[in-house]
């Protein structure tokens, strides 16, 4: 099995590139191990604190977000860091030409129960044109040089891509290294299978109530086909599943805080993700729109995703066309 550098330097990407991400891997080698000792390691449980999202956070939130945070800093490779734990963005080394978002931690509230959790990322270019603080960030997810995510599961598996296909690795505990298992992901054109918290159904606009709806009818309805519902409340655990077998995984706005009608963060969650899914084979959208064509306006901004096997999610998007959405206090994009 290969190890991953030198499959990035068969792809000819850049040794400074290849040094941020393996910086950026080092660090959740780090929680790896944090997480696989679980109560031993005294990491687990909340805090009193609150992030940028109004969120509670989990103590490992905390210390992911530093390790990551202080790691990449210190390679004096990297421009800025952009958090979903961080109210603001950090600035490192001012002739340095890497930007990194991430979220440290996602799907944390598993942690107390031993479920999957992961660490999400995209890697952007300084802009040529004059930025500052956050607009160095408001790039489409089209302007991604890399993306991936560690998934913290049974193995240690690491997701990426740099813009030439997909590819997972696991991690080796007895070397320390990230090894090549799969050269080539591709996402399965259909699926019946589909991942959404059932729990917001009654909040959903029209277009997905129905759309699920015909889902949950099977064989009986319109599809001809039965469907089988997986939710795993971590968008890495539920991507991955996804990008391994194929599935649509969907977190739809919905009317429950007219302030907050999205979840997902659209610099830290669905635009990487976006990008691994894309070049998987697969689509991406809010239901109007394609992700990663979008115009960000603030680094915690939210979106409505709809994701996974293209042709499903052709289908998705076919119910946002025909059925009016009559909640127009929930739009599909919002900081």
């Amino acid at each position: 099995m290969q190890r991953l550098i030198p499959v990035l330097n068969n792809d000819h990407v850049p040794l400074h590139l290849i040094s941020v991400i393996n910086t950026l891997l080092t660090a959740t080698k780090e929680i790896s191990h944090l997480l696989h000792q679980g109560s031993l390691a005294g990491t687990l449980g909340s805090t009193l604190d609150q992030n940028i999202q109004g969120e509670t956070q989990k103590k490992l939130d905390i210390v992911s977000n530093q390790l990551i945070k202080n790691m990449l800093l210190e390679t004096n490779l990297v421009h800025a860091v952009a958090s979903e734990e961080e109210d603001f963005v950090v600035m490192g080394n001012p002739d340095a030409k890497y930007l990194v978002a991430f979220d440290p931690l996602d799907g944390s509230s598993n942690i107390d129960i031993n479920g999957s959790v992961g660490t999400i990322f995209s890697i952007l270019e300084k802009p040529d044109h004059a930025a500052e603080g956050t607009d160095l960030f408001l790039q489409t997810g089209d302007e991604q040089i890399a993306a991936g995510y560690i998934l913290y599961g049974p193995s240690t598996m690491l997701v990426l891509t740099t813009g030439k296909g997909v590819r997972m690795f696991t991690l080796d505990h007895t070397v320390g290294e990230f090894l090549l298992t799969v050269e080539q992901v591709r996402v399965p054109e259909d699926t019946k299978e589909f991942a959404i918290n059932m729990s917001n159904r009654r909040f959903w606009t029209d277009p997905m109530e129905h759309y699920i709806a015909d889902l949950l009818i099977g064989s009986e309805g319109i599809r001809k086909k039965n469907f089988n519902m997986r939710w795993n409340a971590a968008m890495v655990s539920d991507v991955h599943r996804v990008l391994s077998r194929g599935g649509i995984f969907a977190y739809p706005a919905d009317c429950r805080n007219p302030d907050k009608p999205c979840k997902l963060r659209l610099m830290y969650e669905a635009n990487p993700m976006s990008f691994l899914v894309e070049q998987a084979g697969g689509r991406s959208s809010t239901g109007y729109e394609r992700i990663m064509s979008l115009q960000p306006t603030d680094i915690h901004e939210r979106v409505s995703v709809v994701m996974g096997s293209r042709n499903e999610v052709d289908i998705c998007l076919d119910y946002f066309k025909k059925f009016e959405c009559k909640r127009p206090d929930a739009p599909f994009h919002t900081k």
